[in-house]
C-alpha cells in the first residue's frame, strides 16, 4: 500500500504526526510519501522518508503519475482536494483535520471547506476531540467519517535521566499567536516568580511562523514585566532533543504549561507526559484525552491566572501528588497512544475505502 500525505509545510504537530505514522506504518507494508507546499524547519527531523516540496502543478502531477498512490490524505488544506483530483488522481482521498484554532475559526473554515469535501473527498479523518466530533457530525452527516487517536513514539521518545537543573522550570511549546495564548504563559510565570524567585521560563517555538503584530505585543510584555532575565526562547529544537528538555523540566520540579484556548490533539502535552514532565493545562478539549485532573495532570479554568498559579504551586510543592501525576501520565500515554493501536485503526480505515 502506498499513501501520499499532503500538508502546507513541515512544522509543529503535523510534521510530528506525519513522520511518526510513516515510520510506524512502514512495519505494516504501508509506504507513506510526504507532499508539502512550502519548505519548513521541521524537515530537519525527516530522515530517510520520501518527501516532495512543491507548489507547482506539473511537479505534483508527475509525483502522482510516477508513484501511483493507492490513496491520498490531504491535511487541512481543503483546496488541495480539488487540485489533486484535477491533476488526475482517481483513488480515495481523505480530508484530515487535527485542529482548526478557536471554535468560530473552525466553523468558518469548515463552512468554506464543505463544497470541496463533498465534491472531491471520500471521507474525513480527525482525532478523538469533542468539538471536532460535534462539528463534523453536525455539518457533514452525509460524509464518511473516521475518528481515532493519534500515535506517539512510545518506544524511542521518552524519559531521559540527566543532571538535575537547580531551579524549577516552566516550559511552553507553541507559536506566538492568539489561540496558543502565550500571554497566559507569561502571566503564570510572572506570578510564580513571586514565590519561586529562581524559577525559569523555557519557551519552545518555530520562530519562522511568527505574526509580526503578535511578536510586537510579546516583546512589549517581556520588557514591561522585566522578564528578560529568566525567559529563554528556543527555536526549532530537533524533535528527539525535546525528550531531553521535557525530562529536565520534570526532574527540576517544574512542569509544562499548556495555555491554548482550543486544541485538536496537543502533541506537546502528550510528549511531555511521556517524558515524566507533568502538565498544567487549560481544559482546551483535545487534551482531555490525556489529562484527568490530579491524576495524570492538572487543569485550570481558561482565563483564571490566579487559579493557575495555585495549581502550579501545588504541582511544584506537593511531592507525593507530583510523583503520582508523573507516573500515571507516563503510563497513560504508553497504554493508549501506541503505534500498534494507531496502525490497526489506520489499516481498518483504508480497508473500508477499498485500499489493501
Amino acid at each position: 500500500m502506498k499513501i501520499l500525505i499532503s500538508y502546507y509545510l513541515p512544522s509543529g504537530g503535523m510534521e510530528t504526526l506525519n513522520r511518526l505514522r510513516a515510520e510506524a506504518l512502514s512495519k505494516h507494508r504501508v509506504n507513506c510519501y510526504f507532499h508539502y507546499l512550502w519548505p519548513g524547519n521541521g524537515v530537519q527531523n525527516i530522515n530517510g522518508l520520501p518527501i516532495c516540496i512543491s507548489d507547482h502543478d506539473g511537479e505534483i502531477q508527475h509525483l502522482l503519475h510516477t508513484e501511483q498512490f493507492d490513496a491520498v490524505i490531504v491535511s487541512h488544506n481543503y483546496m488541495t482536494l480539488e487540485r489533486i483530483r484535477s491533476l488526475g488522481f482517481r483513488g480515495p482521498i481523505l480530508f484530515e483535520v487535527q485542529g482548526l484554532g478557536q471554535r468560530h475559526d473552525a466553523v468558518q473554515t469548515l463552512m468554506e471547506a464543505a463544497p470541496f469535501i463533498r465534491s472531491y473527498s471520500n471521507g474525513v479523518l480527525y482525532p478523538v476531540t469533542s468539538h471536532l466530533i460535534e462539528l463534523f457530525r453536525g455539518m457533514f452527516p452525509d460524509v464518511g467519517q473516521f475518528c481515532f487517536h493519534n500515535l506517539l513514539d512510545t518506544e524511542r521518545f521518552g524519559y531521559r535521566s540527566l543532571p538535575v537543573h537547580p531551579y524549577p522550570i516552566v516550559g511552553w511549546v507553541g507559536r506566538i499567536e492568539t489561540n496558543k495564548n502565550w500571554r497566559a504563559f507569561l502571566q503564570i510565570g510572572y506570578e510564580l516568580r513571586k514565590i519561586f524567585p529562581n524559577l525559569q521560563l523555557w519557551l519552545f517555538e518555530d520562530a519562522t511562523l511568527r505574526k509580526q503584530e503578535e511578536q510586537d505585543a510579546f516583546n512589549h510584555m517581556i520588557v514591561s514585566q522585566d522578564m528578560g532575565s529568566y525567559l529563554f526562547r528556543l527555536s526549532n529544537v530537533p524533535h528527539q532533543e525535546m525528550a531531553e528538555y521535557y525530562s529536565r523540566i520534570g526532574d527540576a520540579g517544574g512542569f509544562l504549561a499548556s495555555t491554548s484556548i482550543l486544541e485538536g490533539f496537543g502533541y506537546a502535552v502528550s510528549e511531555a507526559m511521556l517524558c515524566r514532565c507533568p502538565v498544567l493545562s487549560t481544559d482546551s478539549d483535545g487534551v482531555r484525552s490525556f489529562i484527568v485532573h490530579n491524576q495524570t495532570g492538572k487543569f485550570y479554568p481558561q482565563g483564571r491566572i490566579d487559579i493557575a498559579a495555585l495549581e502550579a504551586v501545588d504541582l511544584i510543592n506537593n511531592h507525593p501528588l507530583r510523583e503520582q501525576i508523573r507516573n500515571n501520565g507516563e503510563e497513560h500515554i504508553k497504554s493508549n497512544f501506541s503505534a500498534d493501536l494507531y496502525c490497526n485503526q489506520f489499516l481498518e480505515m483504508m480497508h473500508s475505502l477499498g485500499v489493501h
